[in-house]
């Protein structure tokens, strides 16, 4: 049996998943789909429910605040594609048995702390400890908000001609991690600058500030669509916002933004940084017309943004413009950073 692991393929949720939803509900007005950041149920008076999930995190070697701060924020992201912030959350906690109530109290404090600066009020969830729990995933959250239908965005909403543009830079996430978990490496192969620097971005895996200030003031009006960057890192999620949004897409490869500090990294661990976790890039599609805005409007908020290229129409495929030759952008059955990360721990790296 082949193993699994990371986030599914979509030719795995068509055939599994897609038509096995439970009850139709003429309310759903998106529901469960690849590439899609979010569910919109709609609501009385024009308003509609905003739900999206992600695991919770517990990773000894990040730390305890760490691992909360990514339990909150990567579901906050999915929210945030929206144009809206979370309001409301839902923990589900399934810990180790020998995790002491002393850790739990600084990790918990901690996911107090960090909804309370995004504003989310916990509503409920479940925890308890379980046997045999070794998995850095220890639950999932669920995250939700309330906004007027008509002003929701998703990632099926781009368009053909649309521009596509990327906040900060690939690799984010994953090269944050990769310094924090094993720092002596990092230093010894990337560099002591690079090491503090790759550090010091952890923070940056949140895309809030960037997804809500693009659709401020006269902006929105530009914004056809956002998504999330998680695994498979920038060209995946391009790949999943033009397949959500039955389109094709073009991208040059020369006009990715990949930071000095996320190359020399990932560098360290064989990982390409345009294919690999992401987290802390925002994923825009915008009106031609509004390329020069939004960029302008990122940068008065200190977020540094780049046009990578177009969607286009579905017959002309999900390209990648290299050396002047068009080849297929790659969708990642598995992400390989979990490898890399995997076969670190097991060699020991510090």
């Amino acid at each position: 049996m082949d193993k699994n692991y990371g986030k599914i393929r979509h030719n795995f949720f068509n055939e599994f998943i897609k038509n096995k939803c439970g009850l139709e509900r003429e309310e759903v007005h998106t529901g469960p789909g690849f590439g899609v950041d979010v569910s919109v149920v709609n609501l009385t008076d024009n308003q509609a429910l905003i739900l999206a999930s992600d695991p919770v995190s517990l990773i000894p070697q990040l730390g305890l605040e760490e691992s909360a701060w990514l339990s909150v924020h990567i579901t906050a992201n999915d929210i945030a594609t929206t144009g809206y912030s979370p309001l409301f959350g839902q923990f589900v906690l399934n810990l180790p048995s020998n995790f002491s109530q002393k850790d739990f109290q600084i990790y918990w404090d901690y996911i107090h702390q960090f909804c309370v600066e995004i504003g989310l009020s916990i509503t409920g969830g479940h925890t308890g400890f379980v046997e045999g729990q070794n998995s850095t995933v220890v639950g999932g959250a669920t995250f939700g908000t309330i906004a007027p239908q008509n002003e929701i965005l998703t990632s099926k909403m781009a368009n053909p001609g649309d521009r596509i543009l990327v906040t900060k830079s690939c690799g984010i996430s994953a090269s944050a991690i990769l310094a924090l978990t094993f720092p002596e490496t990092v230093k010894n192969k990337a560099g002591i600058e690079n090491y503090q620097n790759a550090c010091n971005s952890f923070y940056d895996s949140s895309i809030l500030k960037e997804a809500l200030g693009a659709v401020s003031l006269d902006n929105k009006k530009y914004i056809t669509a956002m998504h999330d960057v998680t695994e498979g890192g920038v060209l995946g999620a391009i790949f999943e916002m033009a397949t959500a949004s039955e389109n094709g897409a073009l991208v040059h490869d020369d006009q990715l933004p990949i930071h000095e500090t996320q190359s020399e990294v990932l560098k360290a661990f064989s990982l390409d940084p345009r294919y690999t976790l992401g987290s802390g890039a925002l994923i825009i599609t915008c009106k031609e017309e509004g390329v020069e805005s939004t960029i302008h409007q990122l940068k008065k908020l200190g977020i540094s943004c780049t046009e990578v290229g177009s969607i286009t129409k579905k017959d002309e495929g999900i390209k990648l413009m290299k050396n002047g030759k068009r080849t297929d952008i790659l969708y990642l059955e598995n992400d390989p950073y979990w490898t890399a990360f995997s076969k670190a721990i097991k060699s020991e790296w510090k």
